[in-house]
This record gives structure tokens, C-alpha cells and sequence, in this order.
């Protein structure tokens, strides 16, 4: 590109950024159905706050002779967890959004559910039923995104990174388990 043809660039870009200051992050660049992106992102943040609930309770909750480790790891998970909710909602406020904090249609809007458990071996299944559904969540999201958003969709990646460890954890203490 010539030098008179990259002024005309430069020119056109920082015209364009003066437009639609609304927006903030948001410009005309921005390729992603915005929406649906708000849509999924919100759907991803109650899927983690019912994966911080349930993990919580199952901390608690155990018992019996390997409920100690068990317990510490499913607390580490739910910080975790917290830990994706907090950039999730911050993303959803950088778009435009509006993060949906509200416990009412909570579970409805999770991906996961909300499973108590009865026994240790239960509450370690279905949180490692959730990190699966999360895992897959995750991966179809991104694949949305392809290259549309490549701020979220790295977001995403990071947070799949760490749900696919916790799933291997659980998957661990799951196979520790006697009997």
C-alpha cells in the first residue's frame, strides 16, 4: 500500500471511530450478531452461578470417608466458577448488555442443573455431568464466534481450559472412589 492510500485508511479509520461513541467497544468492525452474543453470554453466566450454587452445596455436604479432598476440590471448583462469572458479566456490560443476575428463571436459563446429590459419588457425578455440559457449551459457542469476536471468544477459550480440568478432576475422584 502506498503512503497516500494508507493516509486515506488511517483517515477513514479515525473518522469512523468518532461515530456511534455510544458504543463504546462496540464498532462498526464488530461482525457478531451483538444480541445473540448478549443471548449466550447470559445463558453462560447463570450456567456458572448454578455451577458456584451446587458446588457450594456439595462442599458442604460431603461426607463419609473420602468427603475431606473431595469437598476441598469442589470448593476450589466453585471459586472457579465464580471466578468465570465475573468476566462473563463484565463482557455482557462491554457490549451494551445488561448482566441477568436475577435468581428468578436462573435454572431455566443455566445450561446445567441444579442436582443435590445424595451421596458423595452422586454430588461428584453431577458436577462432572455439569463441567460436560458446560465443556460443550463452551466449544459450540466459540465455533459461533469463530472469528466474529475474537475478544469473547478467547474469553471463552480460557474458561473452557479450565472446566475441561476441573471435568478431568472430578473424573479422578470419581475413579478413586472404593467399590
Amino acid at each position: 500500500m502506498d503512503m497516500k492510500n494508507r493516509l486515506i485508511e488511517v483517515q477513514g479509520l479515525r473518522k469512523r471511530a468518532r461515530q456511534h461513541l455510544d458504543g463504546g467497544a462496540v464498532t462498526a468492525g464488530y461482525d457478531a450478531d451483538r444480541e445473540t452474543v448478549l443471548k449466550r453470554l447470559n445463558e453462560s453466566l447463570a450456567t456458572e452461578i448454578v455451577c458456584v450454587l451446587r458446588y457450594r452445596r456439595h462442599h458442604f455436604m460431603a461426607q463419609g470417608i473420602q468427603s475431606k479432598s473431595s469437598a476441598d476440590e469442589v470448593l476450589v471448583h466453585s471459586n472457579e466458577e465464580q471466578g468465570h462469572a465475573d468476566p462473563l458479566a463484565g463482557r455482557i456490560v462491554q457490549l451494551g448488555g445488561e448482566p441477568d443476575f436475577s435468581p428468578q428463571g436462573l435454572a431455566e436459563r443455566s445450561h446445567a442443573e441444579y442436582v443435590e446429590g445424595a451421596a458423595l459419588e452422586d454430588m461428584i457425578k453431577e458436577d462432572l455431568v455439569a463441567e460436560r455440559i458446560a465443556i460443550d457449551s463452551y466449544r459450540d459457542f466459540i465455533q459461533y464466534l469463530d472469528d466474529k469476536d475474537s475478544t469473547t471468544r478467547r474469553m471463552l477459550e480460557s474458561i473452557l481450559a479450565v472446566e475441561e480440568q476441573h471435568a478431568d478432576e472430578l473424573a479422578g475422584l470419581l475413579q478413586a472412589m472404593p467399590g
